[in-house]
């Protein structure tokens, strides 16, 4: 965190470890001081002197009086400058969570989206992409986590009590600067502290060294990446960077070497250390033999001549520079090279305990939960609650120290406990033998209305015979070739599911509308011999019955025909009214346990599918079909086709999810709420462009909308037992932004 001074310590408190990268300048404050109150004249008083100054520092009244209007006082940024580490965590745990592999193929993807920004950034300022990517990457996990807290309130607060107040008085005035100066088109959210954006820069720092990288006449490093990263580069730059030179690197130290000799302030020149008996690790890179002779360097064992060693040089004091403490230097240093493809260090951590990445911090806590803990969903945090149930695990096996530390031996001990999952198989139907001529035959073009349910017609939509509905809330429309909603739309809105403009006629599946996919989504263990996604999407379905409610709300009930050789039986109920809930219910009428799994494939009309975002994922682990499903990965906010990753495409089964998710589009200002029951898994699909073009029923048409399915899919297998019943429903819903 740029312009801040952190503990020289290599314990850094987990809890609060982000608080001591920031830095501790207001450490000593008075203890007890009595904390400010919205009503509390001394409160007024201090805005008031805090009016008089800002007009000393080129703050305009205006500026002052409207960005503080309303601002009242958080007494809670008090007891964090006054907060002593609860929880130590040593360097290896620190790191562990820093530099672990889900940030290191974040990090390598933003290099390959960004790689001409980059490019042009290292030659204007000297600094390598893989260091200004790293420290996007260890401040804000690389524009994710920005800190929550309204920078006006806290620095506010921080200028009228406690020691130090003439500090974050400067912060105050500078960030008002910002505002007033238009770099910030809003005052944002960060730290308690003050540092905010992708890179965290203190005001003070922002105003002096942030440049705008994108050429649109502002510097904003909160919403532009091309700001965030060059000013990060600049700041390097001015801290001493020196181009083409390396920060340093795991190195083998002679044995009995003079622990006055190290330190980062011990430095001497590199045919010294040379002579000394310092040497490159065997069979890794090295970057020494580009090192000048007498180029200054010195030795760093941070955890002890046990621990790895370091020699560094004047680019790891620039990185030092940024946020004073040598965690967070080497946090940089070597996430910057495992971004360049350079393996892990060589060197164990001397523990016997090593610490956890986020992805096993979240299996600890998913076993803890599994014991019966209370930790909400598990997202790798680890907070007081988990620490508890750490601690309260380690008692109960009789492990020591019981210390709630989240490492290697609690999370073997708690998978040793759990027993052998038993394995799920696919699914693996035959063609029925009915279904060609079922898909065959003509779907009934003529439907005995239903007169005695107002609201409810058949006619022509699009092409295919379908019910339509009409109700005092929305209208509908479902087609009887695949039984597929094709159209739901709230009174007064656009339509909630999008239908290709060439959608093909029958046999064809119907792209568009929410197909229904059934016994069967994705192959498992079906051959090519059967159609993908199941068999009734592309079969005449029947209408069953039909009822109004008193509020003029629909019911329909609808089936397939029955295929007689398929040992389960489908029925579909849809509700149209204010929304729209559909229900699948599966009956299995064999003497045997029948596995399957079924989605409703949703296609939601959006205004730019590239502008939507998802919510209800944050936290959720997921498979993607674009890596082969082989690797297990871990949402971090919110869904939408910028990821990093596959930017413009997604194929993503989530797994244990939730139910309830907000499709968030600002181009047509609503919000499409899913609630899903009998799931535990979404599907969030778009071919994106390239896969489009492909795709004759949608080339770019695939803008328009985005899939997210009601499913069980993947590793969420239905084992129906005989004579059981299954039922998937869905509810959704719109609201406005």
């Amino acid at each position: 965190m740029s312009g801040r001074t952190a503990p020289r310590s290599s314990a850094i408190s987990f809890e609060g470890w982000r608080v001591a990268r920031i830095g501790l300048l207001v450490a000593g404050l008075l203890a007890g001081a009595p904390a400010l109150a919205a009503d509390d004249a001394g409160w007024e008083s201090c805005r008031a002197a805090l009016r008089a100054r800002a007009q000393d520092q080129g703050i305009d009244v205006a500026t002052f009086d409207q960005q503080l209007a309303g601002v009242q006082p958080d007494p809670s940024v008090l007891a964090l400058l006054d907060a002593q580490p609860e929880f130590t965590t040593p360097l290896w745990d620190y790191l562990a969570a820093l530099v672990d592999e889900e940030r290191v193929a974040d990090g390598k993807a933003f290099l390959a989206r960004y790689r001409g920004l980059l490019d042009g950034i290292a030659a204007q300022y000297g600094v390598d992409p893989e260091t200004v990517v790293a420290v996007w990457g260890v401040e804000s996990d690389y524009g994710r986590v920005t800190g929550k807290r309204p920078l006006l309130v806290s620095l506010a607060t921080l200028s009228c009590e406690g020691r130090r107040q003439a500090f974050f008085r400067g912060e105050l005035f500078a960030l008002l600067r910002l505002l007033q100066d238009g770099d910030l088109s809003s005052a944002p959210t960060g730290s308690w502290a003050g540092a905010f954006g992708q890179t965290q820069f203190m005001p003070t720092t922002y105003r002096r060294i942030a440049v705008d990288g994108d050429g649109d006449g502002r510097r904003d490093l909160v919403g532009s990446v091309p700001d965030a990263l060059a000013s990060t580069a600049n700041y390097l730059a001015r801290a001493g960077w020196r181009s083409g030179q390396p920060w340093g690197e795991e190195v083998v130290i002679p044995a009995g070497l003079d622990a006055a000799r190290v330190g980062r302030k011990q430095r001497r020149p590199w045919r010294e250390w040379r002579a000394l008996g310092v040497r490159e690790v065997e069979g890794r890179p090295s970057h020494l033999a580009q090192v000048a002779d007498d180029t200054p360097a010195a030795i760093l064992l941070p955890t002890g001549a046990q621990g790895p060693a370091f020699l560094v040089f004047a680019n790891y004091d620039a990185i030092y520079a940024y946020n004073a403490a040598e965690s967070y230097a080497l946090a940089i240093a070597l996430l910057s090279d495992r971004l360049r493809g350079e393996p892990g260090l060589a060197t164990p951590w001397p523990t016997q305990d090593p610490g956890l990445d986020r992805a096993r911090r979240r299996e600890l806590q998913r076993l803890l939960i599994a014991r019966g803990n209370d930790l909400g969903s598990p997202d790798g945090m680890l907070g007081s609650a988990t620490r508890r149930a750490i601690q309260a695990e380690q008692q109960r096996l009789g492990l020591a120290p019981a210390d709630g530390r989240a490492g290697q031996s609690i999370l073997a001990a708690l998978h040793a406990e759990m027993p052998a999952p038993t394995p799920l198989k696919g699914t693996a139907f035959a063609l029925p033998a009915a279904y060609p001529r079922f898909v065959q035959s003509p779907i009934v073009s003529k439907h005995k209305a239903m007169k005695d349910v107002p609201g409810l017609s058949t006619g022509d939509f699009h092409g295919f015979p379908s019910l339509l509905v009409s109700t005092p809330h929305s209208t509908a429309a479902i087609s009887l070739f695949g039984g597929q909603l094709l159209s739901f739309v709230p009174k007064g809105q656009q339509d909630v599911m999008w239908l290709s403009p060439r959608v093909k006629p029958a046999p064809t599946p119907i792209r568009g509308g929410t197909p229904v996919c059934w016994p069967y989504f994705g192959r498992q263990d079906q051959t090519n011999d059967v159609p993908a996604h199941g068999f009734v999407r592309t079969l005449p379905w029947q209408l069953l019955d039909a009822s109004r409610d008193a509020d003029g709300t629909l019911v329909l009930h609808l089936a397939p025909p029955v295929l007689e050789d398929l040992a389960l039986r489908l029925r579909m109920t849809l509700r149209i009214g204010r929304t729209l809930e559909q229900t699948l219910e599966t009956e299995n009428v064999s003497a045997e346990t029948v596995r399957f799994t079924q989605a409703l494939h949703n296609y939601f009309h959006v205004g730019d599918a590239l502008q939507v975002s998802a919510e209800g994922v944050d936290g959720l682990d997921y498979v993607d079909k674009f890596e082969n499903y082989a690797v297990t990965r871990r949402q971090q906010g919110d869904w939408s086709l910028r990821d990093a990753r596959d930017p413009g495409r997604s194929d993503r089964i989530y797994l244990k999810a939730g139910g309830n998710y907000s499709l968030v589009d600002p181009v047509l200002g609503r919000r499409i709420d899913l609630r899903t029951e009998g799931s535990q898994t979404l599907v969030a699909w778009n071919p994106g462009e390239a896969g489009a073009a492909k795709m004759d029923d949608v080339r770019e048409g695939w803008r328009q909308y985005v899939c997210l399915e009601a499913a069980n899919a993947g590793p969420d297998v239905i084992e129906l037992a005989p004579g059981a019943r299954h039922v998937l429903r869905q509810t959704i819903g719109t609201r406005p932004l």
